[in-house]
């Protein structure tokens, strides 16, 4: 793996690709800046090793439109400060409205050592979705060497995290810290997993998380089913579920991945039990009931008590715990329960000495939001990258640092 730990960055302009994709409430303040956060290293080492930093990134969706909600200039007073406390000293960073042009190109050029520079959100142009090769190019220009730190954009085929690698020779092109430490750990699972290997997966529906579930089926000894896709294995079962959610075009799949389980004696665990509802509200009225016994026109909305206890016995009694996707709705108070049950069990077994994985956004966001995120072995930036490297895709924005 071609990192960036063993390179001098010194009187280097190095162009590093980050994910700054972050949450911002309506006055354009962060919510969460775990991202940020994780790119600190990698900027750190350049600025250390006297070479400058130019920063680029993405951040929502504008479509190729220029948006003011979308800009990363409310990113820069918060990033300087992170980048200020981690050195122990000021270094200055800069703002530049674009990330093309005789003006970034000015910007660029003017830059000092030990200097960063913050460009203007990349999707603010519809070339970097298309992976435009006139406008990697024109990204690739503004620096010496690239260093790709972004893994939630590493599925994607864009021009700044996979196209630009080719306008760099191989010795000047390379992986970031937060990306190094994105594939070791995901190979950890992927490749050299301790036994008994669990894997907690939990969503909305079964179509997002087919091809993850079979690609673990060769790796894992249990697989705990949660969340809303969790009712379509139970119908398939011949259960009932009232008005839980339920792909029924999914059911046939169902069956064949239960069958597959079976001959590979890989144990699939259903919730035994739910915390049901009579209507998608936080106001709802609730109660709790049997998975595979709800009566018409409830709903279930989280994984019950029994569920949550026999769930946490499988997860404690695991040396390897892959966790993505929660057990419920657990954006709303009633139905958080089992979602933070599953918290606590990967954080008390990687406690006793587990390895233990987080991914995927809302499993991000519900080991932020509990307190269990420096609990647990670690913590996944990306969602769609993530899920897409354990169902054994290979990623545009990895390989193209790899390929020599």
């Amino acid at each position: 793996m071609h990192t960036i730990s063993s390179y001098n960055f010194c009187c280097k302009k190095t162009l590093v690709r980050v994910d700054f994709n972050v949450p911002l409430d309506a006055d354009f303040n962060i919510m969460d800046d775990s991202r940020l956060r994780a790119s600190i290293p990698t900027i750190k080492k350049i600025i250390s090793d006297g070479g400058s930093v130019i920063l680029m990134s993405h951040l929502g969706r504008p479509k190729g439109v220029v948006s003011e909600k979308y800009s990363l200039k409310y990113l820069v007073q918060h990033l300087n400060k992170l980048i200020n406390e981690e050195l122990g000293c000021s270094i200055n960073l800069f703002f530049v409205n674009n990330c093309i042009g005789e003006n970034v190109i000015s910007k660029c050029n003017s830059l000092k050592e030990k200097e960063v520079l913050l460009l203007e959100n990349l999707r603010f142009h519809k070339e970097e979705e298309s992976g435009d090769e006139i406008f990697s190019k024109q990204l690739a220009d503004l620096g010496d060497v690239f260093v790709n730190d972004a893994f939630g954009t590493a599925h994607r085929a864009h021009a700044s995290t996979t196209i630009i690698a080719k306008h760099f020779a191989p010795e000047n092109r390379f992986f970031g810290f937060l990306m190094e430490a994105e594939i070791k750990n995901a190979e950890k699972v992927l490749h050299k997993a301790e036994k008994p290997f669990c894997a907690i997966i939990g969503g909305a529906k079964v179509s997002d998380k087919i091809l993850i579930i079979e690609n673990l089926l060769d790796r894992v000894t249990d697989i705990i089913i949660g969340g809303g896709m969790a009712y379509t294995f139970i119908k398939a079962q011949g259960g009932k579920i009232g008005n839980s959610l339920c792909e029924i075009d999914r059911l046939e799949t169902v069956k064949n991945i239960l069958s597959k389980a079976a001959a590979k004696n890989v144990v699939i665990h259903l919730p035994i039990d739910s915390i049901i509802a009579d209507k998608f509200s936080k106001d709802a009225e609730t109660s709790e009931s049997d998975s595979n016994n709800i009566s018409e026109e409830w709903m279930g909305l989280d994984i019950g008590s029994k569920a949550a206890e026999h769930f946490g016995n499988v997860i404690k009694n695991c040396k390897t715990i892959l966790w993505n996707g929660p057990m419920g709705v657990f954006e709303m108070e009633k139905f958080q329960k089992g979602t933070l049950s599953i918290a606590k069990a990967v954080a008390e077994a990687t406690q006793q000495g587990s390895f233990s994985i987080v991914g995927g956004g809302d499993s991000i966001a519900a080991v932020n939001k509990f307190g269990f995120a420096d609990k647990v072995s670690y913590v996944s930036t990306g969602g769609g990258a993530m899920l897409e490297y354990f169902e054994g895709k290979t990623l545009p924005g990895i390989a193209a640092i790899k390929s020599i």
